[in-house]
């Protein structure tokens, strides 16, 4: 199916564009939220392909493509994320089937489906760890701190100039962290690069407005309260167990803040799974899109 991309202007002011196939009208809804450093175009094989099953939406998460980005780090506070999704979902009825996120769009998705569990029938985590797991692992696992070390460097004031310079060096390198990443072809790099060159520190405002990053100063004081936390829609989380920055010790209890809960392990598979194994991903989307009535 052909990709349609268009902007939607949501009541407080901020614009997403999107990117999504289906029929518009389709009585079965999925969003599909990306992560960093990427975009919504990172979702195109599979919004292609589950738009004969539903109407599927890839927003750009502000600060993002073209995007709304307020210059503000305090707009990127979790609440102002979740708000940004949330009058999405009400854009397009009021709820969804299935709410699909990676790595920071999990994040997003997290927070959305314990606040606002009456949006969504179903929650499918790529490669995005709980809140309540990574806090935990941050404060407790060495290696994890070490593996998220590179937070702290893209909360710099500079990083974007640093991210930026000799052709997004850095940021070949984090796709590429693996091994060569046959999936990252001339086609694909373009289409990062465009984004790219669009800016760098709406993205980056991300990690410096979060207060869950091994350099924070208040990460031992950080107390979750439940409505954050706990999560009661049918999730899957799909996890490339190759993720050299989320370590699959944040798999470990889920089952104390997320029920229900399948949990697939998936070997062989890095943090960009999306990429490397989309049959995976697929199956895990229309696994849960066909139990949601």
């Amino acid at each position: 199916m052909d990709i349609d991309t268009f902007f939607v202007s949501l009541p407080h002011g901020v614009r997403l564009s999107c990117r999504a196939s289906g029929a518009a009208d389709s009585a079965r809804r999925i969003v599909l939220l990306h992560g960093f450093p990427e975009a919504a175009f990172v979702w195109d094989p599979l919004v292609r392909e589950l738009g004969s099953l539903a109407r599927c939406v890839a927003p750009n998460l502000r600060g993002y493509e073209h995007s709304s980005a307020p210059p503000e780090v305090q707009a990127y506070r979790a609440k102002h994320l979740v708000q940004d999704i949330d009058a999405l979902i009400e854009s397009m009825g009021g709820r969804i089937d299935v709410l699909v996120a990676h790595d920071w769009g999990g994040g997003v998705a997290w927070n959305l489906a314990a606040l606002r569990p009456q949006r969504l029938g179903a929650l499918v985590i790529v490669n995005s760890p709980h809140p309540g797991a990574l806090l935990r692992e941050l404060r407790h696992n060495p290696a994890q701190r070490a593996a998220s070390a590179y937070m702290d460097q893209l909360v710099a004031p500079d990083a974007a100039a640093v991210l930026a310079a000799d052709d997004f060096a850095q940021l070949w390198t984090s796709l590429e962290r693996n091994g060569p990443a046959l999936w990252l072809n001339d086609d694909m790099r373009a289409r990062y690069r465009a984004v790219w060159s669009c800016g760098l520190d709406g993205a980056l405002n991300f990690y410096r407005a979060s207060p869950l990053r091994p350099g924070a100063q208040d990460l031992q004081r950080i107390e979750l309260p439940a409505s954050v936390v706990q999560v009661r829609v049918p999730t899957t989380v799909v996890w490339g167990l190759d993720d050299r920055a989320l370590l699959p010790g944040l798999l470990d209890g889920l089952d104390q803040w997320v029920m229900p809960l399948q949990v697939l392990r998936v070997p062989d598979a890095s943090h960009w799974i999306v990429h490397e194994r989309p049959a995976v991903v697929r199956g895990a989307i229309v696994a849960a899109l066909n139990v949601v009535r």
